[in-house]
């Protein structure tokens, strides 16, 4: 979807606080091994990610057609601010995932575990926009994402990670 610029930088501001909020949840809820707790389900969230963010580019963004249209428009126009508004983006994971594993575990389990999701999301969110405007040194990481990401531009049907090659390099989606 189109943004606005306010639109756009949203989820540098929101998901900050959220995964800080949640950080602090999950450390006063997690009982006496606390550190240890809220750190594993941090971590857990935030390999979570990585998978996600394969699946969802791979099977929803080129697949649903609404979406694939909009993701259609990013390949075209790589400069436009195109993203998911951060009121939907919250919405899903507190929907998806804080509740349900509320329901199901606690307050600490449901904390760390979304706070390592939208760690991961705002990690995404954040190369994703480097990648697109900014022109990182050739030999630096980012710059590897950024010709990862160009390569998926021009064909679509490989290296669907932004953030990393894992997912593309375990599903032989990857291309050099």
């Amino acid at each position: 979807m189109l943004l606005s610029r306010m639109g756009y930088f949203a989820d540098f501001v929101a998901y900050p606080v959220l995964i800080a909020t949640l950080g602090v949840a999950a450390a006063m809820y997690a009982g006496g091994h606390w550190a240890i707790a809220a750190i594993a389900t941090f971590l857990g969230g935030l390999a979570l990610w990585t998978l996600l963010e394969y699946l969802l580019h791979r099977f929803v963004f080129h697949h649903l057609p609404w979406i694939r249209d909009m993701h259609e428009r990013h390949h075209r126009e790589v400069l436009a601010l195109v993203g998911t508004p951060t009121w939907l983006s919250v919405a899903l994971f507190l929907a998806l995932v804080f509740y349900p594993l509320f329901w199901l575990t606690d307050l600490a389990m449901a904390s760390g575990v979304t706070a390592g999701l939208m760690s991961g999301y705002l990690w995404y969110v954040s190369v994703h926009h480097l990648v697109h405007h900014r022109h990182p040194a050739h030999s630096g990481y980012l710059y590897k994402l950024k010709r990862n990401h160009a390569m998926h531009h021009a064909n679509d049907a490989c290296n669907f990670g932004v953030t990393s090659r894992f997912w593309d390099n375990v599903f032989h989606t990857s291309r050099p």
